[in-house]
């Protein structure tokens, strides 16, 4: 069953355009010499993953949800895979499809569970169900448990650095923007349509993942030398933070996750931008290679300066709106407590922000990275993430627009 509606549009329409910024950040990457003769690899892939994502936020049952995780799953471990001279890349891929098998089979008994108690797989039909009884709800945690495998949620997002790593960095900004994307879409609208009358079970489950995904991400993303491991560990925190958006458990929860996760393409985007561009010409990875960075490659500098910013919530940047809109879904609900980890983790995530722009600003280096020209479409996909992340927190229509759509889910 295929549905439709101004909502799902919006959300297709937000993975449609982190892959347009995606693919000009790609162009010269594709374009180097031993990647020309893939190019049509990549993109069948790619636009299958796509295909894959959109079946699953349209599903209106849970197999055609499955068959749409699926062709989204498959391709993107390609995908992961795609540089074949490269060991680490062949190991990640690797990694992501055994992590990716076990929790499609997780989440495929979790679903003949429910299939067996009420004899039907459709949304519509399920709603009115009673998911109380305990077979049920066994069911429910173990779908849940395998949706937090792709959005990585700690514990299910062990596989989550090593993969960011070994990837080519732009299949990297698609796992943590794309892919993440679709996967909190769906489940998003699965725990507000088909589980709604289980929400007291649920939303002590979200609890407990937000805090440890919020705290342990932080932790570990204040370890890290290699930028592209950092950043995996920063989405790992993003990805807590998105769940105090679905703890509003109301319209308003839907649309603060919608936007947070429009603004969150835009700046994640923009950080792996930068680090695609500094790789493509260099080969070089590690945070302590940004070091002086400013004084050679100045706008590429502040506009990651910019991007991390966002992603710790700094005003006026568009990061701080979505994580405040966030906050007050969770405040409205009564979680204070947890607002107030979250705004803990929020500050403790601007200091491992604070000190890669202290590379990139502040530290001396006597052989810093070169300055790098970047081709047209590079710069483009610059420019469409520095207005997203001004333009979004300031232009209310944005939020009232996504708000209004979400009414009646």
């Amino acid at each position: 069953m295929y549905q439709n509606s101004t909502l799902i549009v919006l959300m297709k329409n937000i993975l449609n355009l982190g892959v347009f910024i995606i693919l000009l950040q790609a162009s010269t990457w594709l374009l180097k010499e031993e990647n020309k003769a893939r190019i049509s690899e990549f993109f069948i892939l790619l636009f299958s993953t796509l295909i894959g994502m959109n079946f699953m936020i349209s599903s209106g049952d849970f197999l055609m949800f499955y068959i749409g995780l699926e062709l989204a799953t498959i391709p993107m471990a390609v995908l992961v895979a795609y540089n074949t001279s490269d060991s680490k890349s062949s190991e990640a891929g690797l990694k992501l499809i055994m992590s990716a098998a076990f929790s499609s089979a997780v989440m495929l008994f979790g679903i003949s569970l429910l299939y067996g108690q009420f004899g039907s797989l459709y949304f519509a039909e399920l709603i009115s169900e009673n998911m109380n009884a305990p077979l049920t709800i066994l069911a429910f945690i173990m779908f849940i448990s395998a949706l937090a495998f792709k959005i990585s949620l700690v514990p299910f997002h062990f596989w989550t650095a090593d993969v960011y790593e070994g990837a080519p960095t732009n299949v990297t900004s698609y796992l943590s923007v794309v892919s993440k994307g679709a996967a909190v879409f769906i489940f998003s609208i699965l725990l507000f349509t088909v589980f709604k009358s289980i929400v007291s079970v649920w939303s002590e489950i979200l609890c407990i993942l937000a805090v440890l995904t919020m705290t342990i991400g932080n932790l570990f993303a204040l370890r890290q030398t290699n930028i592209k491991r950092f950043l995996a560990f920063s989405s790992v925190a993003q990805a807590g933070f998105i769940l105090l958006g679905l703890l509003g458990t109301n319209e308003l929860g839907m649309a603060t996750v919608i936007y947070f996760v429009l603004i969150y393409a835009f700046t994640n985007l923009a950080a792996f931008g930068v680090v695609s561009a500094i790789e493509n010409a260099t080969n070089k990875v590690d945070i302590a290679d940004y070091n002086g960075l400013y004084h050679t490659n100045p706008n590429m500098s502040l506009l990651m300066m910019l991007a991390l910013f966002s992603l710790a919530g700094i005003p006026p940047l568009a990061g701080f709106f979505g994580k405040f809109f966030l906050f007050t879904a969770a405040a409205q609900n009564g979680y204070f407590w947890l607002v107030l980890i979250a705004a803990l983790n929020a500050t403790l995530s601007l200091y491992y922000y604070l000190v890669v722009v202290k590379a990139l600003f502040i530290n001396k280096n006597d052989t810093p990275i070169a300055r790098i020209e970047n081709n047209i479409y590079t710069k483009i996909s610059f420019v469409i993430c520095l207005i997203g992340i001004f333009v979004l927190g300031f232009y209310s229509d944005i939020f009232e627009f996504i708000n209004t759509v979400s009414i009646g889910l």
